[in-house]
């Protein structure tokens, strides 16, 4: 059966993602354009001075790794810091800003992170009882009825986010992030995972 095509899809709420936006939020980051703002996590005042250039692409930098490290690795030594446990580690030399910037809020963002993944969790097992994997199994076996062929091999991570605007996003080569609302939703995410799984299938 090695010829036969297989797919993996990792499903989570990863505390580094959230860490990662909840700290996007608090320095006035925009990057990603397309992505909104996390739901009960304060948002800036209009008039907060927004982020420079250079601490705008350190961050970004880290975003890419913590989405997908092994599509972008770390070019020199990572350092740890201080706060994050290890779940946040930035480039030695080249994200000074960043490091500065970020250190005096690990607490809240990790608090918020955890507290963040643990409803994902809870949400999760009361609304798919347990079959969180059903939904894809479906939504592939449609893709598969509609063109006609098996689907070929491939990878999916899906990071289920509390985005303040219902959606779903590409965040990386492989990986979508997906509001927890329409996660939940299981028509509407059935309709929603469809063309991802089209796109690389």
């Amino acid at each position: 059966m090695a010829d036969k095509p297989q797919w993996l899809i990792r499903e989570d709420a990863a505390v580094p993602v959230l860490v990662a936006l909840a700290l996007r939020q608090m320095l006035g980051i925009r990057e990603p354009d397309d992505l909104p703002a996390l739901r009960d996590l304060d948002v800036r005042a209009p008039d907060a001075v927004d982020a420079t250039p250079a601490l705008e692409q350190q961050w970004r930098n880290y975003w890419d790794m913590t989405i997908e490290p092994r599509t972008h690795p770390a070019e020199g030594p990572l350092e740890l810091i201080d706060g994050f446990d290890t779940l946040v580690a930035l480039p030695a030399s080249g994200a000074e800003e960043l490091r500065a910037a970020i250190e005096p809020l690990a607490a809240s963002a990790m608090t918020y992170a955890k507290a963040a993944r643990n409803r994902y969790f809870d949400a999760m097992k009361t609304a798919t009882g347990g079959g969180a994997y059903r939904a894809y199994a479906s939504a592939i076996a449609e893709f598969e009825r509609e063109v006609g062929r098996r689907a070929h091999s491939f990878e999916l991570n899906v990071q289920v986010l509390p985005f303040s605007q219902r959606g779903i996003w590409w965040i990386g080569a492989l990986t979508v992030a997906v509001t927890d609302g329409l996660r939940r939703d299981v028509v509407a995410f059935d309709g929603a995972i469809r063309p991802i799984i089209g796109e690389l299938a």
